[in-house]
């Protein structure tokens, strides 16, 4: 944890087209809720692809105490890669329509109460992830990891729904591929679905990979999820949301930090569930405490029921319910399609 001493330099980096938020909102709270005697503030615009890791860059070449990823999780992986192993820290305004490193953080979902964390001045040295030398903060994988990052990326709808959806109607049809995993312990050789290299506990949208993930112990949550039957598909893909899935038979889990991935073909792997084309072979490695980031005070020491921290996450406890009745009305619907299809 780093110690308060002197007024800080701030700036958010806003992706005015990225998420779900209205931009202009968030601005005006900004403008109105940070603490002025804690920070001295600014306000960044990205212009194009890309250009939050450059603007992030500049804030550490310059000094500046804080940088805030307002956005999506492409833009917190932007901004957090050029902040790896510097003294600026990460904090994060999530907007986006996954924001899987903020809701692992436990980071309010509110523009308002996001501003709050950032006025407590938190921060601690957390670890960071290295796939095929892109850096990544959530997680990374191959296989069907991978192909449903690319089939999400291309939705044109966003949310947990869309995820089962594609889930269950593209994945079925998905052909394992054959893998071999070295490890600091050994080598595994066998046929995977996915295997997915966690360093926080989920994809985004509470879609948990790896419940059990920490931030602080320098080690990737490596979890393969081996061939399953058509029938078992809503069970795995229910077990996401609910925390269970390394409960799962076809699941399995270990740490490590680092391994090296062989597939016997090139093809897609994703960071953070950004697609990107990779050969054959694949390293993966942990930078341990290599991210200072903003966090969550009352994350890990709250006495508060779960009820009311899910509430608090979710803005209501009645719209998580409509959230989860949704996911498995479309869930049963979807499936009921895909044995109605010969």
């Amino acid at each position: 944890m780093i110690e308060e001493t002197a007024k800080k330099s701030i700036v958010f980096i806003v992706n005015p087209i990225s998420g779900t938020s209205k931009k202009t909102r968030i601005v005006d709270i900004i403008e109105q809720r940070i603490d002025r005697e804690r920070y001295e503030a600014e306000i960044w615009y990205t212009e194009y692809a890309g250009h939050a890791s450059l603007l992030a860059k500049k804030a550490v070449e310059a000094g500046i105490d804080v940088v805030v990823a307002v956005g999506g999780d492409g833009t917190v992986n932007e901004v957090a890669s050029s902040l790896v192993h510097t003294r600026t820290a990460l904090a994060i305004i999530p907007c986006g329509s996954g924001n899987g490193l903020a809701r692992h953080l436990s980071l309010p979902l509110s523009p308002e109460k996001a501003v709050d964390i950032i006025n407590r001045g938190e921060i601690h040295l957390l670890d960071s992830g290295l796939c095929d030398g892109k850096p990544f903060f959530c997680t990374c994988g191959v296989g069907f990891d991978a192909f449903i990052s690319e089939q999400f990326s291309m939705s044109g709808k966003r949310g947990p729904i869309t995820y089962v959806e594609n889930i269950l109607m593209k994945g079925l049809n998905y052909q394992p591929e054959t893998y071999t995993i070295e490890d600091e312990q050994g080598t595994l050789l066998g046929k995977a679905f996915l295997i997915s290299c966690a360093n926080a506990s989920q994809y985004g949208n509470n879609a948990f990979i790896a419940p059990d993930a920490s931030m602080k112990d320098g080690l990737l949550d490596v979890v393969v999820i081996e061939p399953f039957s058509k029938i078992e598909a809503p069970q795995i893909a229910l077990a996401l949301f609910n925390k269970t899935l390394p409960k799962n038979s076809h699941v399995k889990i270990f740490r490590a930090r680092k391994i090296r991935i062989t597939r016997q073909n090139e093809g897609v792997m994703h960071c953070d569930g950004d697609p990107v084309n990779a050969g054959k072979i694949i390293e993966v490695e942990m930078l341990q405490k290599s991210l200072y980031v903003v966090v969550n005070p009352d994350a890990h020491r709250s006495s508060k029921p779960i009820m009311q921290m899910f509430t608090e996450s979710f803005g209501s406890w009645h719209h998580m319910q409509m959230v989860f009745l949704r996911q498995g009305v479309q869930i049963r619907r979807t499936f009921r399609k895909l044995l109605n299809t010969k």
